[in-house]
């Protein structure tokens, strides 16, 4: 068995690492204990692979509505194909959801206007940021594997654990 417990029972085990992957895909480092950051950095491992493997599937068509003249008007519509889709809603299951705050002196209507249409930013984020970043890298270096860098730092004054922080490359 190569899973290590962490000193935790499995569900309250499955939701730490999970909050960990989560904070690490979205802030792109954190620093834990060593243990806990290889375990982390497994389970982001294994979501951008889901996530380099089907960024690429979209369908797109062209629709004709009508507008408020009521003349025809032809408009592109993009949506998530089969693989994507499916990649989608099991990154949902996986992950808990950041929601995005509000940049220090932003407005509440460019807010508003920046994050219209988006309802999971993480999920938007791994899609659009770092799936592709991370398959020009595959592609550049012919390699598969490697997102995340797990680096040893000091040891934690009081129980002398060992810390680590946890980085994606």
């Amino acid at each position: 068995m190569d899973t290590k417990k962490l000193g935790k029972p499995t569900d309250q085990r499955l939701a730490m690492v999970s909050n960990l992957a989560t904070d690490l895909l979205w802030y792109g480092h954190i620093e834990t204990t060593f243990d806990r950051a290889k375990a982390a950095a497994k389970y982001a491992e294994k979501i951008i692979t889901l996530a380099i493997n089907t960024y690429e599937d979209v369908v797109s068509a062209d629709k004709t509505t009508l507008d408020n003249n009521g003349k025809e008007k032809k408009v592109s519509v993009s949506k998530d194909g089969v693989k994507k889709l499916a990649a989608r809603r099991k990154m949902i299951a996986m992950l808990n959801d950041r929601q995005l705050q509000r940049a220090k002196g932003e407005k509440k209507d460019a807010f508003v206007a920046r994050t219209q249409g988006i309802e999971m930013p993480l999920i938007e984020k791994i899609f659009d940021e770092i799936a592709p970043k991370y398959a020009a890298r595959a592609a550049e270096l012919g390699q598969k594997g490697g997102y995340t860098r797990v680096i040893k730092t000091s040891i934690r004054r009081g129980d002398n654990a060992q810390m680590a922080l946890v980085e994606l490359v």
